[in-house]
Order: C-alpha cells, then sequence, then structure tokens
C-alpha cells in the first residue's frame, strides 16, 4: 500500500475495508443476534481495533504472521464446538452478504462450502483440484503447484464455510511443510476430502466479490466498481444519473421518487432526496434531507440540513450544519449559511453570510448582508421577522431582533431591535468635496 496505515483500514466508499466485511457478517446474524465476529489482528492491531464496530467482535492476536492457518487457529480455541465457523478476510471488502449466506447453507448439512472462480489470468492464485468425478480433492498454491496444475483456471478465493467440530480438527492437523513455510488454511480441504466430508463450492456473482484491496491501483478498482454497483441501485430505483460513472457514494442515498443527479455528485453519510429532486454537477450532499421538487444547482455543498419542498439552492451556496431551509425558500451563490432556519418563500440570493439565525417568511435579505454572529468568545442570535426587507451590504450585529415588515437600508450597520414596520438606516454621512485634487503618480 506504500501507506502508514493498516491495509485493512483503507476505505472503500469512504468505509474502512475491514468494516465492509464486518458489516456484511453482521447482517447475517443480525435478526437473531446469536452470530460473533472474530478479528484476527497483527499489524498496528491497537489501532484496527479501535476503528471498527459491529455486534459482538472479539479480537485475536496473531504475534506472528504464519499464514492463514495459523491466523485461524489463533481464534479457533474461542468458538463452540457446535455451529460453523464462515471464514472471510479484512482486505476483501465487497463479498455480499447472500453469497456468504449460500456457504452458510452448505455447511449446515455438515458439508464445507468452498467459494471459488474462475478467472482468465489466475496468476498468483491457489488452484482448486479436481478428481475425475469433478469433486474438490485439494487446494494447491502457486509456488507449490506443477506445470499441469499451474495451467487450471478455477481458483481459490479463501472463503469458507465450515462446521466448527471439523474446523477444530483439521486446524490442529495443520503444518508448514511447504514452499513458503506456512500454516496453509487451504490444506484443510485434502483433510475433509480424506474424512470423506462434501465440498461444495459456490462462485460469486461478479469476481470482484473475491477481489482483494492490495495496492492502491486495486484498491481503485474496487472503488469504481463498488461506486458503479451504488448507482446502478439508485436507478433501479427511479434515478436518472446523467453519467453513472462519475457518481460518489459514501454512505446510503435513499430516494422517495424519481430525482435526477448530474456528474461528479458526492453523498456521504445518510442522505434523504425526495421526489422530483434534482442535483446539479459537483455538488457535495452530507447528512441531508432535500425534500421533494427541490433543485440543488452546480457547485454546492449542503452538510447536516434539512431542504424543504420546492427549494432553490445555489450555484455555489454553502449550507452548513444545523441549516433548515422552509419550503419555496431561495439561497443563491455564494451565500453561506449555519444554523440558520430561513422562512418560508424567504430569498437569499447571493453573497452572504447568515449564522445563528432565524429568518421570518416572506423574507429577502440583500446582496452582501452578514449576521455578526461571534463576538471572538460566544456566539449570539440574530432574529428577522416576516417580510422583512434587509437591504444589500447591512451588517447585523448580535444578538439582534428586526421586526416583522420591517426594513434595513442598504450599507447599514445594525446593533439595536429594530421594531415591526420601522425603517432603520445606520451608516456614515456621506460628504462631496469640490475642487478637490485627485493623486498623480510621482
Amino acid at each position: 500500500m506504500r501507506s502508514q496505515l493498516p491495509k485493512v483500514l483503507h476505505k472503500i466508499g469512504g468505509k474502512y475495508m475491514l468494516q465492509h466485511v464486518i458489516d456484511h457478517a453482521n447482517d447475517i446474524g443480525i435478526s437473531s443476534n446469536i452470530m460473533t465476529t472474530h478479528v484476527v489482528v497483527g499489524h498496528q492491531a491497537q489501532l484496527v481495533e479501535s476503528s471498527v464496530a459491529g455486534q459482538n467482535i472479539l479480537f485475536a492476536l496473531q504475534g506472528e504472521q504464519l499464514g492463514t492457518g495459523h491466523a485461524v487457529a489463533q481464534a479457533v480455541n474461542n468458538i463452540s464446538t457446535n455451529g460453523i465457523s464462515l471464514i472471510l478476510y479484512g482486505d476483501v471488502p465487497l463479498t455480499q452478504t447472500a453469497t456468504m449466506q449460500e456457504l452458510i447453507e452448505i455447511a449446515k448439512n455438515e458439508q464445507l462450502g468452498l467459494l471459488t472462480v474462475k478467472l482468465s489470468d489466475p496468476k498468483g492464485y491457489g488452484r482448486i483440484i479436481r478428481n475425475a468425478s469433478g469433486e474438490v480433492s485439494a487446494i494447491v498454491e502457486q509456488k507449490d503447484a506443477s506445470a499441469a496444475q499451474l495451467t487450471v483456471n478455477e481458483i481459490n478465493t479463501g472463503i469458507m464455510a465450515v462446521p466448527n467440530k471439523f474446523l477444530r480438527k483439521w486446524i490442529a492437523q495443520l503444518d508448514n511443510q511447504n514452499a513458503q513455510g506456512e500454516y496453509y488454511l487451504t490444506d484443510i480441504i485434502a483433510m475433509a476430502a480424506a474424512d470423506k466430508v462434501a465440498i461444495v463450492t459456490r462462485s460469486p456473482e461478479a469476481e470482484q466479490e473475491v477481489q482483494g484491496g492490495n495496492d492502491k491501483l486495486q484498491l481503485a478498482h474496487l472503488e469504481r466498481f463498488y461506486q458503479l454497483q451504488q448507482a446502478n441501485t439508485l436507478m433501479l430505483a427511479g434515478a436518472t444519473l446523467t453519467d453513472p460513472n462519475r457518481i460518489d457514494i459514501r454512505g446510503t442515498v435513499n430516494i422517495e421518487g424519481e430525482v435526477l443527479i448530474e456528474a461528479n455528485v458526492l453523498f456521504e453519510g445518510e442522505v434523504v432526496l425526495g421526489d422530483g429532486v434534482q442535483i446539479a454537477a459537483n455538488c457535495i450532499i452530507k447528512d441531508s434531507v432535500i425534500a421533494a421538487n427541490s433543485i440543488i444547482k452546480a457547485n454546492s455543498m449542503i452538510e447536516q440540513s434539512a431542504v424543504g419542498r420546492d427549494c432553490e439552492v445555489g450555484p455555489f451556496a454553502r449550507l452548513r450544519p444545523g441549516t433548515e431551509l422552509a419550503d419555496k425558500a431561495k439561497v443563491g451563490n455564494f451565500v453561506e449559511t449555519k444554523k440558520a432556519v430561513i422562512g418560508e418563500g424567504s430569498k437569499v440570493s447571493h453573497l452572504t453570510y447568515l449564522g445563528d439565525a432565524i429568518i421570518g417568511s416572506g423574507v429577502n435579505v440583500g446582496a452582501g448582508t452578514i449576521t455578526c454572529n461571534y463576538d471572538g468568545v460566544n456566539k449570539f442570535k440574530t432574529e428577522i421577522g416576516d417580510d422583512a426587507f434587509i437591504g444589500s451590504n447591512s451588517s447585523l450585529v448580535a444578538p439582534l431582533k428586526i421586526g416583522a415588515g420591517a426594513t434595513v437600508g442598504a450599507g447599514s450597520t445594525v446593533t439595536k431591535e429594530v421594531a415591526a414596520q420601522q425603517l432603520s438606516v445606520a451608516r456614515g454621512k456621506q460628504v462631496n468635496l469640490n475642487n478637490w485634487q485627485r493623486p498623480v503618480k510621482k
């Protein structure tokens, strides 16, 4: 990886590879809550342990890296004699829950469920060896394979489901008499065949399900595959994507009808889009709800905010956490809001900052207006009543209340309450001088 970060903590779709594996596995037992996840850790173990979360996780330390069989051995004493072990890999993040479930169903019949895949280029992988009847008899690692075995293109993914009573027995019988001097988990396949335990194979729907992220190039390939699957899910749910290859989802997006999403849009966290929502190019939306028929114009950022129905946001707008737009509100270009509640039909069209503000309905906020909400230590609130008009280039020094229907003249710095229907003008007196000598260049 050429990185100080443990490999399994590199991310796909904004989530650690290891967390993907844990989450998919948890989905199997989430209804019964009877599953325990064992995570075998080694390099930077404490960082890995503190970085992942899930139901019933137990960590086992592999002090020396002596192979996959050795890794499983660190956890096997903590599993029950009854039950089934599903063996997964922390750097193989896209194995789907349905695929895992298929292997478990095989193991329920006291068989070994093994995930294999055929590759056009199997170089580097262990080969699946079958007997004359087509049954799996062994797995041979690349370095130990004969010339004939190297022609086999069905490879071992390492992912398997095994009844615990067999796994405990076979792990205890492993040795390291091989080219790499390691304890191969794959050797239990030959043991299963010798014990006449049926080895039943399954293959994933896509080979990316079993591909590992071993370097930044592989990580990028997995990211794009993952994102395309996310895009496909959105389109099947009714979204129109102008370019499915240029959308990134680092969390979940729920749509409530037909929506339009243009290129280069990034979603993070939990996002909900109502029916008829349009998201223009180059927007970033994080942990937010956008209600029906609202339009988010290009290059806008929305974070931890709620946008009502029939609103317009952007272009180049930024809604920071705590922003709430009521129905039909408008926030235009180069407007920034933070903890601002903007009422129904109100307009903040351009070049404005509203922080810690409550804006009524039908308010017009002119260009260049700012709420001066911070004195260097504390934050204060600005309240503007319904139908008020705030002239351009106004500075509203909080704490401040401006009444319903009031008007603030352009260029004013307002520090005192403005009552309903009043006009407030707070600016220096203009002086015009005749016969003024303009400076000249010396």
